[in-house]
């Protein structure tokens, strides 16, 4: 059986599905409906012609919904709406399957506007649920899934800096990469920004509102284009499935420099990187280090055969909600567990963050063995939990907690 990869770019306005090597991509508005009738669910377009003949009562915004805990009502029964996003998705990953009947889904990435930690632990279960294990199952942000798209790319594509432009009903943002050169890995540095001059698609249904939209595309473009070098610059999203609505900036941005337009970036991306985690060595190539990703490794320096020795506990570039770590430690009188941080871009900056192990019995020096658990809050605040473990039948394992919120 063969395997399929897939991304899939997850909004509240319309969703977009994509399989690793192939060309196109499904694009359909999000929202779902059920028949008055029957318990029958349809999803889209479809979901849209049910309701506007009266047979069907239609939920949209569902990653709204589903991030809010909020629910909605349908012939009297109450759905909630992780419920409702669970069967949005079950039908996406449906019309994946049929349309490649035969091979099963391997590896699943969801790109993601927003991460918010209640949102991304809904969705995994939500689609593990689904058929497909949660090991298989990611989510990753816009901007990153921006990064793997364009790292995909030939060289001379992003040698340079690269800017994107990202257009829907949702919002208009800019995004931009620099990829700089290390010793043994690159490093991927990219940002975005949810600008104020966003407008609904709709407005481009006239000649009126497409002159003024394009204008404030040319205003947009003036400000974060000019006097930079590109690589080469990006156009993504529902809005820019045309460009004729706007001749003016496609003129400006197109002056000596090169244009793609592809509507379907965040999806194929999200295809690409799920295609990394099948890969062993992951994005060995390179530290991407952008909105969901950490900026420092964190480590734990410990003597193993009489040598001192870091052990990493996470890694800048790893996605905060997946980086997890748990060890064991001895300590050779040490009243205190020592973490090293180290910025990616800054590694001269380094500290290291001392925690007192408060409330732990008082026993013989290296009788006491402690686990060390780290977890992330957000790309920016790490959790660290130590429990007392005893040692053995000499000394059984006490209460003795301490729990400890880290700035990185």
């Amino acid at each position: 059986m063969e395997k399929l990869i897939v991304g899939i770019d997850l909004c509240d306005t319309y969703t977009q599905a994509a399989v690793l090597g192939r060309e196109e991509a499904w694009m359909l508005p999000t929202v779902i409906c059920r028949k008055k009738s029957a318990e029958e669910w349809y999803v889209g377009e479809d979901a849209y012609k049910y309701t506007l003949v009266g047979e069907g009562v239609i939920v949209d915004k569902l990653l709204s919904l589903a991030a809010k805990e909020g629910t909605s009502t349908i012939g009297g029964v109450k759905y909630g709406g992780m419920e409702l996003l669970q069967r949005f998705l079950g039908s996406i990953l449906a019309m994946v399957r049929a349309e490649y009947a035969g091979q099963r889904i391997d590896e699943l990435v969801i790109s993601l506007k927003n991460l918010e930690m209640k949102l991304l632990e809904g969705l995994t279960a939500s689609v593990e649920a689904l058929g497909i294990p949660r090991g298989n199952v990611h989510i990753a942000s816009h901007t990153e899934c921006f990064v793997y798209y364009v790292l995909n790319q030939r060289r001379d594509v992003w040698g340079g800096q690269v800017g994107m432009f990202s257009l829907s009903d949702e919002d208009l943002r800019y995004y931009e990469l620099k990829v700089t050169r290390g010793p043994r890995r690159m490093t991927a540095i990219a940002e975005h920004e949810e600008l104020e001059e966003g407008f609904s698609l709709s407005v481009l249904d006239t000649g009126s509102g497409a002159k003024m939209a394009d204008k404030i595309l040319c205003a947009c473009g003036e400000r974060f284009l000019q006097k930079k070098i590109f690589s080469s610059i990006f156009l993504t999203g529902k809005g820019f499935a045309r460009t004729d609505w706007a001749p003016e900036f496609m003129r400006q941005i197109c002056n000596r420099r090169r244009v793609f337009v592809e509507t379907a970036i965040f999806a194929k991306g999200a295809a690409m990187k799920a295609e990394d985690y099948l890969n062993e060595s992951g994005s060995g190539s390179f530290v991407c280090l952008c909105e969901g990703k950490l900026k420092s490794t964190v480590s734990l320096e410990v003597m193993k055969r009489d040598t001192k020795t870091e052990i990493s506990l996470a890694s800048a570039g790893e996605s905060w909600y997946e980086a997890r770590s748990v060890v064991e430690v001895i300590p050779d009188g040490e009243k205190e567990i020592g973490f090293t941080i180290t910025p990616q871009q800054e590694p001269k900056k380094k500290r290291t963050v001392k925690i007192p192990l408060e409330g732990f019995p008082d026993r013989p020096n290296k009788t006491t063995k402690i686990r060390v658990a780290v977890g992330f809050l957000d790309e920016k605040t790490m959790v660290v939990k130590l429990t007392d473990q005893g040692f053995g039948e000499l000394f059984p394992k006490t209460d003795a907690v301490v729990r400890q919120e880290v700035t990185l």
